[in-house]
């Protein structure tokens, strides 16, 4: 068995823009050097092999998810009391919940992201797309160019989102504001200036989401109504602090993500020759091509876990209170499971054994619904924007670059 080493790849930067722009070769010699190491600049880590990040998910007894949502870069006394005042707490509630009550909350949940419903919300999504499409359409008429990140791409799971969760109240473009701050606030690395910008958003969304909890106008056929009308394992209803906390994880994983993966799937469809043009005609290849950008590059680059004690993962001692962060980007790229991964290959019989979800008691309650949305945004919007090309001679769109999250930040495309 190794020591677990305090000394490797020092140069490595999580935040900087190579890293963000272009991991592959850092994961790749991460798995084949250094599949479990310490990052000294974070204080994580990094297990970055198929088989070590897989074993980690499914055993959250060991390698518990108590710091899943802890803010990666310390906030500082300015931004603590900005969130004070808005009454701002994340107790255990979805994804950092390794207690008891998380089994019954996750069931909540998935009552609403199952497959009965999301083949019933697939007529939604169409509609939400169709609309979406007709002013991107226009404005590619009218200037020959549009962008499809922030007027599609982000857009579509929001609204989706927004109706099959019965969300009231505020409008798409602050949800989506609110949910960017909140990535940005907990898994980025933004100056003291920023954390209190992004600290009175989030602060806005909390006490926003506290004040629709507590209030009675919910319809008990809505995700909050669901929730109120929930028990805990000790026959209690839901504290205000858990519910607030669940819609909190819920109203930004619904959508935030899924919109990251939607701007990925489309930009990475129209860099791949011809396809673009065949999803619309062949029968499951906008699915298996979701599920090939899952695989290869999926919005979700790493998540937390602590140790409860000691133990050994893929050779290596790792000690009591270790903060892991297990890069499901890295092992969707490991060879031994999927033989040449920088290759795109949409029929891979085993693409669906990616970590993109996660896998075990904390799997992502609404995969199913983020799959099928992708796969309808790529279809129809291949469908109705034939033709189309990305835009050429223009700078490389920005990119979503945190911790745990990852995505082109524009999707440009002319005729």
């Amino acid at each position: 068995m190794a020591l677990g080493t305090r000394a490797p790849l020092d140069p490595l930067d999580l935040f900087g823009d190579g890293f963000v722009r272009d991991p592959y070769p850092w994961l790749d010699r991460l798995r084949a050097e250094a599949p479990v190491t310490y990052h000294p600049d974070t204080g994580l880590w990094l297990v970055s092999r198929y088989d070590e990040v897989r074993r980690a998910l499914l055993d959250p007894t060991l390698f518990r998810p108590d710091n899943a949502l802890r803010a990666v870069t310390p906030l500082p006394v300015a931004a603590l009391r900005i969130l004070a005042r808005a009454g701002f707490t994340l107790p255990p509630a979805l994804a950092n919940n390794g207690t008891p009550s998380h089994p019954g909350l996750r069931r909540v949940v998935t009552r609403f992201f199952n497959a009965e419903r999301v083949a019933a919300a697939v007529p939604v999504i169409q509609r939400v797309a169709e609309d979406l499409l007709d002013a991107v359409r226009s404005e590619l008429d009218a200037t020959g160019r549009c962008e499809l990140f922030d007027s599609f791409a982000q857009v579509l799971p929001c609204r989706v989102l927004m109706e099959l969760l019965g969300i009231r109240g505020v409008t798409p473009a602050t949800l989506i504001r609110w949910s960017d701050a909140s990535l940005e606030l907990f898994w980025g690395r933004p100056t003291f200036d920023r954390q209190r910008e992004l600290a009175e958003l989030v602060g806005e969304f909390h006490q926003w989401l506290t004040d629709t909890v507590r209030g009675d106008a919910a319809p008990p056929t809505s995700f909050v109504g669901a929730l109120a009308s929930h028990r805990s394992p000790d026959g209690e209803p839901l504290d205000i602090g858990t519910a607030v906390a669940a819609c909190f994880f819920v109203f930004i994983a619904g959508q935030s993500t899924t919109g990251q993966l939607i701007a990925t799937v489309l930009r990475r469809a129209l860099t791949e020759p011809d396809l673009w043009q065949h999803v619309p005609e062949r029968t499951g290849l906008a699915e298996a091509w979701v599920e090939e950008v899952l695989r290869r590059e999926p919005p979700v680059t790493t998540w937390r876990r602590v140790t409860v004690r000691s133990t050994e993962l893929g050779g290596v001692r790792i000690p009591e209170g270790a903060q892991l962060l297990l890069m499901l980007m890295g092992s969707g790229s490991d060879p031994k499971v999927f033989p040449h991964p920088e290759l795109m290959r949409p029929y891979r019989t085993n693409v669906r054994h990616h970590l993109a979800f996660g896998v075990g008691r904390h799997r992502c309650p609404g995969a199913s619904l983020a799959r099928t949305e992708a796969a309808v945004a790529l279809r129809v919007a291949a469908s109705r924007l034939s033709g189309v090309r990305l835009e050429e001679g223009g700078a490389e769109p920005p990119m979503l670059g945190l911790l745990s999250f990852r995505a082109p930040l524009g999707v440009a495309v002319s005729r």
